[in-house]
């Protein structure tokens, strides 16, 4: 029967989702959190070195930018894509990178992309500009990039390669050492031809030793040169099957980037696909577990963080990557910085200047964190939020109760539909 309006119940319901929809959208917006910082770094200098990804895409609209509190002070855009960055002692910035257009492509057909590192110099006029670069061909855009490089004592560079899944150190513009994943994980037949374990992160933690992530094996390697792999932090799953190959426990560890070795039996890493920052120490028993760990801060939860840097003063800068910020916190996990990047920014990694990502730094052992406002977990739908938040770039404000609202309106919306097909 149709209503005093002319409408019949179908009619009337899908208006009425329409409305909430409408609503969500126009009041979350409203009540948006703001989107500057809340306040200037608590650190001895107040720049900050930052990897940008991309803006809207994994794989281009890439940048190196050097942040002065949450005033940028420069922006290079000369590649697709930008990872890890490191300021070197005479003030030029090593990046790691991936573009294309190249027509030296090796095996591979021209043009192809190549990927590497590059040193930009941010002085240059009238913009930074590249004024070196070590590249080689890859077979695809996609998990193939150098995601690290990191400067050595004296000269040469340690790079983190998955194309072909190793460790390599160029000096003089050759390589002059390398360690292959296939010594100590089974390998596919061709490692270019699909993302295998995903090396993503090296760094030095001593002569001649290196801290490694594995992340697709959900592990972090010691690799000591002439020896190999001498600690493995979180060990081979006893349950793992064939198919699993040597894994480590994901609850530990799920997918993690760029860890930070802060001395012998304490390690810093962005858990990534566990969407949290956690510090995991070696027990007597050898075993490595968490001893602190931050989900969220300021109301809300991380999403695929993929840095943090254990600054000297003890606070802790974190790379809340599909969230679009920068977040500093203290021991206690209260944010005493926050920066909100450009709308659909994917910030790669994150260096506080002077210091970048020191080796040996303040650990937070038992340090609780629980009292921190970090946003709520709802079942169900905190997961498929994450879910659709991979894919696609909501809006900063959106929430469980944005999409449960979204979900409840488009079910108005679908129920009115039926009704009316069936009238």
């Amino acid at each position: 029967m149709p209503s005093r309006f002319g409408l019949g119940p179908g009619d009337l319901l899908v208006v009425i989702g329409c409305c909430c929809l409408l609503a969500t959208v126009v009041v979350g917006a409203a009540f948006s959190p703001a989107t500057t910082g809340a306040s200037s770094p608590a650190d001895d200098s107040s720049r900050t070195l930052l990897g940008v990804q991309g803006v809207g895409s994994y794989h281009e609209g890439g940048s190196v930018r050097l942040l002065d509190g949450d005033e940028e002070q420069w922006r290079a855009s000369t590649g697709l894509v930008y990872f890890d960055v490191t300021r070197l002692d005479n003030g030029s910035v090593l990046a790691s990178y991936m573009d294309d257009g190249y027509e030296d492509c090796g095996p591979y057909p021209s043009t192809c992309h190549r990927t590497g590192f590059r040193i930009i110099d941010p002085d240059a006029d009238p913009s930074p500009e590249v004024v070196y670069e070590w590249s080689f061909p890859v077979r695809n855009r996609v998990a193939s990039e150098v995601h690290d490089v990191e400067p050595l004592p004296g000269g040469g560079f340690v790079v983190a390669d998955m194309e072909h899944e190793r460790v390599f150190v160029v000096e003089g513009g050759e390589v002059t050492w390398q360690w292959n994943a296939s010594s100590r994980y089974d390998a596919p037949d061709d490692p270019t031809r699909t993302d295998w374990l995903h090396i993503n992160d090296v760094d030095r933690i001593g002569q001649g030793r290196f801290l490694v992530s594995v992340r697709n094996a959900n592990q972090l390697v010691v690799l000591e040169r002439g020896e190999g792999v001498v600690e493995v932090i979180n060990a081979d799953r006893d349950d793992a099957t064939d198919d699993d190959g040597l894994v480590g426990d994901p609850s530990v560890l799920y997918h993690q980037h760029n860890p930070q070795w802060l001395g012998d039996g304490a390690v810093l890493v962005a858990d990534s696909e566990n969407h949290r920052v956690v510090e995991l120490h070696r027990n007597e028993d050898g075993v490595w577990e968490p001893v602190w760990v931050l989900d969220g801060a300021v109301g809300q939860k991380f999403d695929w963080p993929r840095d943090a840097d254990r600054l000297p003063n003890g606070n802790t800068l974190i790379t809340d990557t599909r969230n679009a910020r920068l977040v500093e916190i203290n021991a206690s996990g209260a944010v005493v910085w926050t920066h909100q990047l450009d709308y659909r920014a994917l910030p790669y990694e994150a260096d506080r200047l002077p210091h970048g990502e020191p080796v040996g730094a303040p650990t937070y052992g038992d340090t609780p964190a629980d009292g921190v406002e970090t946003g709520a977990r709802v079942p169900i739908l905190t997961p498929l939020l994450r879910l659709i938040s991979a894919g696609v770039r909501l809006p900063l404000w959106v929430g469980e109760i944005h999409l449960l609202a979204t979900l409840v309106s488009l079910g108005l919306v679908g129920t009115g539909l039926v009704v009316r097909r069936r009238n």
